[in-house]
């Protein structure tokens, strides 16, 4: 699966931005969709998951009630709607998958180590 991300740019704290991922393969519909952030001299942190068919979601505290998001196979694609964007939020976002795919109960992966494949990441500033 190749990975391509899009969709960063700048915006003004409060803005909206909708990072898209879009993959190459036919096995796209298998695979959990994970979003990831890095901000400089950090490391790289979970911020969204779908699960294959899209029934499950998974948010970091951090971005709960304001990032969303979703996925169509159809398309090979996940998008991250992101909204009430905060200059902390300012990172490269980054999209992996997981051929898990499917989570149960509580669990889902959260670690970097836990997906098998990356987008190259895309630019996003906010501004205060």
């Amino acid at each position: 699966v190749q990975l391509q991300a899009s969709g960063g740019g700048l915006v003004q704290a409060g803005g909206s931005l909708r990072l898209s991922c879009a993959a190459s393969g036919r096995t796209f519909s298998r695979y959990g969709m994970g979003w990831f952030r890095q901000a400089p001299g950090k490391e790289r942190d979970f911020v969204a998951l779908i699960s294959w068919n899209g029934g499950s979601t998974y948010y970091a505290d951090s971005v709960k009630g304001r990032f969303t998001i979703s996925r169509d196979n159809a398309k090979n694609t996940v998008y991250l709607h992101m909204s009430s964007l905060r200059p902390e939020d300012t990172a490269v976002y980054y999209c992996a998958a997981d051929a898990v795919g499917a989570y149960s109960g509580s669990y889902y992966p959260s670690s970097i180590y836990e997906y098998d494949y990356w987008g190259q990441g895309t630019q996003v500033t906010v501004s205060s």
